[in-house]
């Protein structure tokens, strides 16, 4: 009669290890996709910050945008003539 409760625990461990919907592979996929989509929620904090913080720049002072928009948009008064240059890095 003992055997009997043994054996059946035995096969609930084993049906709910390797074959039940969220078994231990499942588990340790969830775990590690989970740790990744968390990295990822600071990473964006960080950029929202600095974000936030350039923006918190470009409202104080037309200077900051006027650079900005120069050296990222490679734009330019009228007369003024633009050359690019391209360095390869070494």
């Amino acid at each position: 009669m003992r055997n009997r409760y043994l054996l059946t625990g035995v096969f609930a461990a084993i049906w709910m290890m390797f074959f039940d919907k969220y078994d231990l592979i499942s588990q340790i996929k969830m775990r590690a996709e989970n740790r990744k989509l968390q990295e990822d929620i600071e990473y964006y904090k960080k950029e929202i910050n600095k974000v936030n913080e350039e923006r918190q720049v470009f409202h104080e002072d037309y200077v900051e945008v006027e650079k900005y928009a120069r050296e990222h948009y490679l734009m330019k008064r009228p007369e003024e003539d633009l050359f690019v240059i391209i360095r390869d890095s070494i």
